[in-house]
């Protein structure tokens, strides 16, 4: 079984500095909500960011639902062989069961994703997702992996099948994947650093190269 986490992503509501900034009011007015219900998204609300601590990574929503939909529907999952978990920039976990069907449509995951903020899992009879307080750390200790990875442009060399093979011989490996647009974890996970690649690559790339190179020796 391989945990799979998207770690430090930036997905979170709007926090209380920016609340009553005109671009972050217009954005909810126009969706029929309060400026405190909605995501954070720098496509809309990019000149709030800009006067929040790290403005230049934060908003990006969009970013955990390309990593989810390529982890969700892969051959992996569909095995059973996955377990996928986000881990939010304010230290919380979004559990995912592996039955779950994020939707293909952005605007439908942004709704989902507000109303897991809200009522802390969805759907509330069936639980698919539920977000609980807690940090990385916590994560890694609670999951007990045989294995912990993460894939960081500075780490190791390993081409996506060589760290397939690396994987595919532990019983509960995990891999930790960034879930921001560009630089560097602001707390430094735990585990050992892994490149696929001579150059930086997105997250959800990161995500497919693992999947695939782990497939390659588990099926």
């Amino acid at each position: 079984m391989l945990h799979l986490v998207i770690a430090e992503a930036e997905l979170e509501l709007v926090p209380k500095a920016i609340l009553d900034h005109p671009a972050v009011v217009n954005h909810a007015r126009r969706r029929g909500k309060r400026p405190d219900e909605i995501l954070l998204d720098s496509t809309y609300h990019h000149a709030a960011i800009k006067k929040l601590p790290d403005g230049e990574r934060r908003g990006r929503p969009d970013i955990v639902h390309i990593c989810l939909l390529n982890a969700l529907e892969s051959i992996a999952s569909k095995e059973g062989l996955l377990r996928v978990y986000i881990h939010t920039r304010n230290d919380e976990v979004i559990y995912i069961k592996p039955e779950t069907r994020i939707p293909r449509n952005y605007n439908r995951f942004v709704g989902l994703m507000e109303s897991l903020f809200k009522n802390r899992a969805v759907p509330k009879d069936l639980e698919l997702l539920h977000i609980e307080k807690k940090s990385l750390g916590e994560l890694v200790k609670e999951l007990n992996p045989d294995g912990v990875f993460v894939m960081h442009e500075q780490g190791d060399t390993a081409k996506p099948l060589e760290f397939g093979k690396i994987l595919s011989k532990l019983r509960t490996p995990m891999v930790i994947v960034g879930g921001f647009p560009h630089g560097d974890f602001m707390k430094q996970p735990p585990g050992k650093k892994i490149s696929l690649y001579k150059a930086p690559l997105m997250a959800w790339t990161v995500v497919n190269e693992v999947l695939v190179g782990f497939e390659h020796w588990i099926l």
